[in-house]
């Protein structure tokens, strides 16, 4: 129930995958998503102890998001998703940019 929703999944994959995990760059990586809504799936995500907020700026108040031990126990499994989907959902330029953004060692061959 945590992570069944698809933009539940997409934060987490951004997290597990380096990325940012400041609240401007996740909604940037999210197109799509209203700042309420990713506001909402970071707060539940909290809740159920998978991310944790700590704040780089008090004036104004700014935050950062980031797996907890909880969260880390995803990494493999959202890892082992997304290289499912780079070797079967995308094509072959689709598949070079998303390596030349994370990594082949992130995704590893096709």
């Amino acid at each position: 129930d945590i992570i069944g929703d698809r933009w539940t999944i997409l934060i987490l994959r951004d997290l597990t995958l380096e990325r940012s995990g400041k609240f401007k760059d996740l909604q940037a990586s999210l197109r799509g998503i209203s700042p309420n809504l990713l506001a909402s799936r970071l707060k539940r995500l909290e809740a159920a102890g998978v991310l944790e907020r700590s704040f780089y700026s008090q004036h104004p108040p700014r935050a950062a998001y980031q797996l907890t031990e909880k969260g880390e126990g995803l990494r493999d499994v959202v890892r082992e998703m997304a290289r499912w989907g780079a070797k079967y959902q995308l094509d072959d330029q689709q598949r070079a940019d998303f390596v030349e953004a994370v990594g082949e060692g992130v995704i590893g061959p096709a």
